[in-house]
């Protein structure tokens, strides 16, 4: 398993890879995402913020980093953090523990560039969601009013639940 940046080439399959958890997501009900813009994904790539976990020569996992997250976290917002968003597990590759290995990973990143937290939110309401990254090492720190903004995804509008652990 490696963790590296995606790169352009990945596109089509970081897409796929969104498409089927957002389906997962209707399976095991729940609120789901609404789609994403190529322009959002494609801009995280050319930034470098776009990760992705290999096994076997196969993307079995996807994620993005952002360094402000001023929408969602508001007057907590802080450049002592980096924010994880989208996380998304091939559907060949779920229950292999991924959250986890982002959390290492996140916060050796954190570390390397003097950060001291590291911050992830979630629509609200999914109490085994909520659990899962409490049981991943972040600390839930509750719910808050996020209102639909042109730059955020189209599921954002509503409540969301933040989570965040110190590096």
């Amino acid at each position: 398993m490696k963790i590296i940046n995606t790169v352009p080439s990945d596109i089509d399959a970081i897409i796929d890879i969104l498409n089927a958890g957002t389906q997962y997501q209707k399976e095991v009900g729940g609120s789901q995402w609404l789609g994403f813009d190529k322009k959002l994904l494609e801009t995280d790539i050319a930034e470098k913020r776009s990760w992705k976990i290999v096994e076997d020569d196969t993307i079995a996992c996807i994620f993005a980093i952002t360094f402000d997250d001023p929408l969602i976290w508001q007057e907590k917002d802080t450049p002592d953090a980096i924010y994880i968003h989208r996380i998304s597990v091939h559907a060949n590759y779920h229950g292999k523990g991924y959250v986890k290995n982002i959390v290492a990973w996140a916060r050796e990143y954190a570390k390397s560039l003097n950060k001291t937290l590291v911050r992830m939110d979630t629509t609200s309401g999914n109490d085994r969601l909520n659990n899962y990254y409490v049981s991943c090492g972040f600390n839930y720190l509750g719910v808050v009013p996020v209102a639909a903004h042109a730059s955020l995804p189209a599921h954002y509008g509503g409540h969301s639940s933040l989570f965040e652990l110190t590096v």
